[in-house]
């Protein structure tokens, strides 16, 4: 059984950083990709950013771009999203996601390609 546990969140000031871990336990992880998404009150999960299996390759939403930055270490089994000039609309709840195949790439931006979740953790941006 996977399990997948976020922390690193908490209430920031818009334009303050924040960094987000996932640490796995249960498989070993190296051979798939892995995201985040997050969840807005009253909105859909949205696809936030996305790592293949060895790093080698990421993707981000365009909200995004240029301020985030997924990595991650398999040796530590733990994926990361460094959040950088935070803005009051990237309050959420953040989830990591762990991919359901071996495949290439890191293009996977909808839910159902994901077959493990963690609880989420809480991020406030306050302006």
């Amino acid at each position: 059984q996977v399990q997948l546990v976020e922390s690193g969140g908490g209430l920031v000031q818009a334009g303050g950083s924040l960094r987000l871990s996932c640490a796995a336990s249960g498989r070993t992880l190296w051979s798939l990709y892995m995201g985040w998404f997050r969840q807005a009150p009253g909105k859909e999960r949205e696809f936030v950013a996305a790592i293949n299996w060895n790093g080698g390759s990421t993707d981000y939403a365009d909200s995004v771009k240029g301020r985030f930055t997924i990595s991650r270490d398999n040796a530590k089994s733990t994926l990361y999203l460094q959040m950088n000039s935070l803005k009051p609309e990237d309050t959420a709840v953040y989830y990591c996601a762990l991919g359901s195949k071996q495949v290439p790439g890191s293009w996977y931006p909808r839910p159902e390609q994901y077959a493990y979740w963690g609880q989420g953790t809480q991020v406030t941006v306050s302006s």
